[in-house]
């Protein structure tokens, strides 16, 4: 079956601070087909200033708690990253990308749907890495 993937209208250049750009990555997120049981946070993590953009960088770290265990033997982080075009007027979108913590592959949101299994694969990951030192 083909999801669709849920759309979430960013914020404009002017309208955008560091808080509406952690809220809005908490409503992508949100329309993330990911089992309850998971557990994240979210954080900003530096501004960074280039020629033709500004990027806002947040992080958000994912874990698997249970009862017997709640504090997860290994967490997964995706990396976001918001970009402020200079050359685009402020009245445009952000533009908004991310990436996994294991991967160098970035990937835009409208574009790609998220799957659960690239959380399960690197807490599986670096379990094994774990297990073997």
């Amino acid at each position: 079956s083909k999801h669709v993937i849920k759309k979430i209208p960013w914020t404009t250049a002017k309208n955008f601070t560091v808080e509406i750009g952690r809220q809005q990555i908490e409503e992508l997120i949100s329309t993330w087909d990911i089992h309850e049981s998971w557990l994240h946070h979210s954080e900003f993590l530096e501004e960074e200033e280039l020629k033709d953009s500004k990027r806002y960088h947040y992080r958000a770290c994912w874990g698997l708690p249970t009862r017997r265990k709640p504090i997860p033997r290994a967490t997964a982080s995706v990396y976001f990253v918001i970009v402020i075009s200079k050359l685009k007027p402020d009245t445009a979108p952000v533009e908004v990308f991310y990436r996994l913590e294991s991967s160098r592959l970035i990937r835009r949101p409208e574009q790609c749907e998220f799957r659960e299994k690239w959380l399960q694969d690197i807490i599986e990951n670096k379990i094994v890495c774990a297990e073997r030192l």
